[in-house]
């Protein structure tokens, strides 16, 4: 078991050259999430309408004043939509399972960098026995610095079946048996089109994105379902598995394979209350996946801090809940825009920039490779 004591948690990232493209800093604060965010908090909360009601009642607004009966109806509205969303929520999820973190075991994958290294840092100073699985070689006295006190580093490329078991039969003796599993392992961006990749670097997206996960789960699930508390396995894939953009054939192939390799996980254990399963479609990170990649339109996509995934994967799981994460805000809306008539997806498309992203990135970025 690892020390409970409090770590800092480094959230700062190197400094580093601006991205191809990149506009003012301060223009990507104004984006339609936090525009969201604030009517949320205000207009659209039913504590603020029902507020907003108490301060007619105050004024003795009669019943059948106009004002009064479109400030009930606005208040009942959004109390009853509240509700139905919490309502769908258990019924889709079921009753949260305890977490008690002086009995969780945390193994992730591509824990080294990026969002699976917040993740490994914020479970190590919530004093929960961590395991970290990544294929980059970490020196040893450096370990705890990075990391966080007692985090066990394991440099083991998940793809291979046999180094993973190695790696369980070394979790369980040092840590002990996993009961929350993080699949954070991801491949670069090629960014080529479908003509231009190259076969095997295909293969190698394939293998890390998708067969990787496959081995993980094959290897961790049952110690998970026989576990006395039941766990939680979380799996973070990409938007773009459903999206499907110009020039990420095999990203996008690999991510959509993932997401439907969680959701059949999700339907066979489905009947143990006690296992949680948490799906994260996210869209485009500030990581080194897509480091040279500008996003296609910073207002209704922007570019995600890696520090707001974690966040939102950390309490849904510290919570005991399960089922789907997908920021930002327009990852939300990818099941309703399959539903779209051909042409109106295509004029979507067009709008929004998605499928001249990659080649405009690579262009201004000068990158060949």
């Amino acid at each position: 078991m690892t020390s409970s004591t409090p770590q800092l948690l480094r959230t700062t990232a190197k400094p580093s050259h601006p991205a191809p493209g990149t506009t003012n800093s301060h223009t990507n604060f104004l984006t339609i999430d936090t525009l969201i965010s604030i009517l949320s908090k205000s207009l659209l909360n039913p504590f603020v309408a029902w507020i907003f009601v108490l301060c007619l009642r105050a004024q003795v607004t009669p019943s059948t004043d106009p004002a009064w009966i479109l400030a009930v109806s606005y208040a009942t509205v959004l109390t009853v939509l509240s509700i139905a969303r919490l309502i769908n929520q258990r019924a889709a999820d079921g009753v949260p399972r305890t977490v008690d973190f002086e009995h969780e075991v945390v193994v992730i994958t591509g824990g080294a960098s990026g969002l699976g290294l917040l993740i490994a840092q914020m479970y190590s100073m919530r004093g929960a026995s961590v395991a970290v699985l990544d294929i980059k070689a970490v020196p040893e006295n450096s370990r705890d610095e990075i990391f966080g006190e007692g985090v066990l580093y394991i440099t083991c490329d998940v793809a291979d079946r046999g180094a993973l078991e190695v790696a369980k039969e070394r979790i369980l003796q040092e840590v002990g048996t996993p009961t929350i599993v993080i699949n954070c392992a991801a491949a670069r961006i090629n960014g080529l089109s479908l003509l231009d990749l190259p076969a095997d670097a295909f293969e190698k997206t394939i293998r890390t994105n998708l067969l990787a996960a496959f081995h993980l789960y094959q290897v961790f699930l049952p110690g998970i379902i026989a576990a006395e508390s039941g766990g939680t396995l979380a799996t973070v894939s990409s938007v773009l598995g459903q999206l499907s953009a110009a020039g990420l054939s095999d990203y996008a192939a690999s991510k959509a394979g993932l997401s439907a390799l969680h959701r059949t996980i999700e339907a066979e254990i489905r009947g143990n209350p006690l296992i949680k399963t948490l799906l994260v479609e996210v869209g485009q990170m500030s990581t080194p996946l897509f480091d040279w990649v500008r996003a296609p339109n910073n207002f209704f996509a922007p570019v995600l801090e890696p520090v707001e995934v974690a966040r939102e994967m950390v309490a849904a799981i510290d919570s005991g809940r399960g089922g789907v994460i997908r920021l930002p805000i327009y990852a939300k809306l990818v099941n309703w825009y399959a539903v779209l008539p051909a042409t109106v997806q295509r004029v979507a498309r067009y709008l929004s920039g998605i499928d001249a992203a990659v080649n405009q990135s690579r262009e201004t970025s000068g990158k060949t490779d």
